[in-house]
């Protein structure tokens, strides 16, 4: 049987989440008798090997006791490497949100690596995670998508305030905001230092909803249940940071109509655009959709594809345990190929014909 290593952490804004999304993966290898690896990503960018078995609490206050340093090196043979030695594991389960966990930056490191892991590969990752592009490939495909635009000076918009404004790679609500015209939108794009990289900006759907579902792919692909997040009264405008992870005791305890109640013909939408979602982004594993509706109106939002617990919650119809989502989630990631590169062409002709560099610099 293969021993998997739990990645969670990382230098992101979502990186109190995804230690407790990781350690909610380890403790149900542990409860089924895996072997498991837990790999901890500090806020400094460092990496440790930890206790599977640590409590969230543990990490509260930086890395744990007992932690042992490992340095992660990105080419053959080499991976995760406690002094000069790598680590025995296969594959990374990858329990990462946000950016660099989530956006294609750690998936290139584990593909020049040569390690097998969990989650869409790097290219997938970018896309899941930038807000513009995704959006723009989904109008591509046909499907209805919240109207996004990159915010900046020269923007003409003849849209209608209020205004919702995000950080273009991003998620879990961090660094949202309802602004109500374009000139509050660019003092927050100028000050909030979750938009340094980059902000989108779409209109403020009046009386829309949030409804979600999750994609997993393997042994086949199959969708969960579609939730509804249920909000306050007195509660931000938006589905916001605090409201999912927070309150309730957190994402698995957040108040939530599971199944959603709607319209057939609505929820088969919402089902169909999950499914073509999750082609154009190449999702792999789990991943959730989130849509936002109005009436008859159903626009895809975004794709999270390393969701908060794994989305393990939304597994209620198909009912699907978190030992068998985790289970298939290993045993996919154990049959994808090793990414290869090929130096094919490259046999040195041009480089001996080249001649003298200073010759090239005119």
């Amino acid at each position: 049987m293969s021993r998997p290593a739990v990645v969670f952490g990382g230098p992101s804004p979502e990186h109190d989440i995804s230690i407790l999304t990781g350690l909610q993966a380890c403790r149900t290898l542990l409860d089924s008798g895996r072997d498991v690896v837990a790999v901890y990503w500090a806020k400094s960018g460092a990496w440790f090997s930890v206790d599977p078995a640590l409590e969230a609490v543990d990490f509260a206050d930086g890395v744990p006791r007992k932690a042992t340093p490992l340095r992660l090196v990105a080419e053959p043979g080499a991976g995760f490497m406690e002094k000069r030695k790598p680590l025995d594991v296969s594959p990374v389960v990858v329990c990462c949100h946000g950016a660099p966990g989530e956006d294609g930056t750690l998936q290139s490191s584990l593909d020049l690596a040569g390690i097998r892991y969990s989650g869409p590969g790097a290219a997938g990752s970018a896309l899941g995670m930038d807000k513009l592009a995704f959006g723009a490939v989904v109008e591509q495909a046909g499907l209805p998508s919240v109207p996004r635009r990159l915010l900046s000076v020269d923007l003409a918009w003849d849209s209608v305030p209020p205004y919702i404004v995000k950080p273009r790679f991003g998620g879990s609500s961090i660094g949202i905001e309802v602004v109500d015209g374009m000139a509050t939108a660019l003092a927050l794009g100028a000050s909030s230092v979750h938009l340094q990289d980059g902000a989108v900006i779409e209109p403020f759907l009046e009386g829309s909803r949030d409804y979600n579902i999750a994609v997993r792919t393997y042994p086949e692909l199959q969708l969960s249940a579609i939730e509804a997040p249920v909000r306050a009264a007195s509660a931000d405008a938006i589905y916001s940071y605090e409201q999912k992870y927070l309150s309730g005791g957190g994402l698995e305890g957040s108040a939530r109509e599971l199944p959603a109640v709607l319209p057939a013909h609505v929820e088969q939408r919402i089902r169909d655009a999950a499914r073509t979602v999750a082609g154009l982004v190449g999702v792999r594993s789990v991943a959730r959709v989130d849509f936002l509706v109005r009436g008859e109106n159903v626009w895809v939002n975004e794709v999270n594809t390393i969701p908060g617990s794994l989305a393990a919650y939304l597994w209620i119809d198909p009912p699907v345990s978190r030992r068998e989502l985790i289970d298939d989630i290993i045993a996919e990631a154990e049959q994808q190929s090793i990414r290869r590169f090929t130096t094919a062409g490259s046999d040195g002709t041009a480089l001996r014909s080249a001649g003298a560099i200073a010759s090239k610099l005119g």
